[in-house]
């Protein structure tokens, strides 16, 4: 079972079934993957990091992605209120390359690498900034940015509690109908953008019905992919992934909730209409 997030897809850690890839993990029964046997078989204990190392615990990756996090807030402000307005758009174009780029980079790295982390969530908040402040100047209440914060926030922590509390069971068609879902839907964005080069416009992306048709069908699919990260992480946590496994998964739940946030702020934009 693999997460539909493919940075979290690219460690073994967080996609059992892929066999032992750290030293120290006790057999239980037969070979299995990380932290489980075979069917009906009790999980395998974690008995040591490598060398240099910890295990990776909830407490580091609710760190690490509070760090990235704050990255993107500080870079999305200095980018709303420093960039000069002859520069918005080549800034603007600049960041989501730069953030499609890295996250590339890090989403096909078998080892991660916390500076570029850093420097995508810096590139990933100028995006935001600047295309938020759009948005807010579109609609004539920058106040409209706190509410999808907001939204967000309230949206994870009820995805969070409705995934630990119901017990929800992540099961491999489950996974499998979300992992569908999301590569159509960007499939369909990446081709709305390519189209968009030579004067076609679907409507997609815009702030017309079909553009909130497609932020709500996004949230949508940001929500079930946050449920396949939460129960990857806890897999990573159960298999005594090492410490440093933990920015990639401060990496994929960042790239989630700015998907979120992104989808929300465009649904409650949109609802409220132009200035």
């Amino acid at each position: 079972m693999q997460s539909s997030n493919p940075v979290l897809n690219r460690s073994s850690a967080f996609a059992p079934g892929h066999g032992q890839a750290y030293p120290g993990a006790a057999p239980s029964g037969q070979p299995g993957p990380y932290g489980y046997g075979g069917p009906g078989q009790p999980p395998q204990q974690y008995q040591g990091a490598p060398a240099g190392s910890r295990p990776m615990t909830l407490d580091d990756v609710i760190v690490k992605t509070s760090l990235t996090l704050g990255v993107v807030v500080v870079a999305a402000a200095l980018a709303w209120w420093r960039t000069p307005d002859d520069l918005v758009k080549p800034i603007f174009l600049a960041g989501a390359l730069l953030a499609f780029v890295i996250a590339m980079v890090l989403s096909f790295s078998r080892k991660i690498n916390p500076a570029l982390v850093m420097v995508y969530a810096a590139a990933e908040g100028v995006f935001l900034g600047i295309g938020s402040k759009f948005i807010a100047n579109w609609v004539g209440d920058s106040g409209i940015i706190v509410q999808a914060v907001l939204a967000t926030m309230v949206t994870a922590g009820l995805t969070l509690a409705t995934y630990k509390y119901f017990a929800i069971k992540v099961t491999p068609r489950f996974t499998k109908m979300v992992i569908i879902a999301t590569m159509g839907f960007a499939g369909v964005i990446l081709l709305n953008f390519v189209g968009s080069l030579f004067g076609f416009n679907s409507g997609i992306s815009g702030m017309g019905p079909m553009g909130l048709l497609f932020a709500a069908l996004g949230a949508g699919l940001a929500v079930f992919n946050l449920i396949l990260d939460f129960d990857m992480i806890e897999q990573g946590v159960r298999a005594g992934a090492p410490q440093n496994e933990a920015w990639r998964a401060a990496f994929g739940l960042t790239v989630t909730l700015v998907w979120l946030y992104w989808n929300l702020l465009r649904i409650l934009a949109i609802l409220r209409g132009g200035d």
